[in-house]
């Protein structure tokens, strides 16, 4: 109950934050940064309501995270150009995009394979291996709408590197650290199914999700 607590209080707080760039946006006559604050915000309420659409109870900690990755990437990377004044911006973000999707990932096998209706069973090197992929492709598919975007509208979503302006060596770092996060995420998602007392902030998320989603794991 305290870590829910704790977690909607770092979540209004960042809405406010949000919420006070957009009206200074508006005030200031900034459009463009007034329009992708206030989508942002919408974001945010994602979570929420994912959860009542569907009836999928998301860990607070998971949502949190989430939150966190969209705030920082689109507000502090994109409107306070962090991806600029911090040369690791980008590639941090990217191990925290192989984390997420990782986890995503291997919680859509983990239901699969654990739901009676769906009749089939994976091993955990399966189960692991399919996270890995599924991390890696979306991000590949990322890597995709940035030079989509670049290339028609004439962004800079790809943020070339000084010495390569065509941001090959960009986007290759974001795939490799993306591939990390992911490892990561995987490894430690096999080491849960083979290994049920082993601990990490994975298992506690797996554990939570499962204990709120009683009905994605019976038959």
């Amino acid at each position: 109950m305290q870590i829910r607590i704790t977690h909607q209080r770092i979540t209004v707080a960042l809405q406010l934050v949000l919420l006070a760039e957009a009206i200074f946006a508006v005030w200031g006559q900034r459009w463009f940064t007034a329009f992708l604050t206030s989508m942002i915000i919408v974001i945010t309420f994602f979570p929420v309501l994912f959860e009542r659409q569907f009836r999928i109870h998301i860990p607070p900690e998971l949502q949190l995270a989430a939150i966190a990755f969209v705030f920082a990437s689109l507000f502090l990377g994109e409107i306070r150009d962090y991806y600029t004044r911090f040369w690791w911006w980008d590639m941090a973000l990217h191990t925290m995009s192989g984390f997420l999707l990782g986890i995503i990932g291997f919680l859509l096998v983990h239901i699969m394979n654990e739901t009676e209706k769906i009749h089939v069973h994976m091993k955990p090197g399966f189960v692991a291996f399919f996270a890995f992929l599924f991390a890696l492709g979306v991000g590949a598919l990322w890597e995709i709408f940035e030079f989509a975007m670049d290339s028609l509208f004439g962004m800079n979503m790809q943020k070339p590197m000084l010495g390569d302006p065509s941001g090959l060596t960009d986007t290759m770092w974001d795939l490799i650290v993306d591939g990390i996060g992911a490892f990561v995420i995987s490894f430690l998602g096999w080491r849960y199914l083979k290994k049920p007392d082993a601990r990490s902030f994975l298992e506690r998320w797996i554990d939570g999700f499962i204990e709120r989603n009683p009905r994605l794991f019976r038959s």
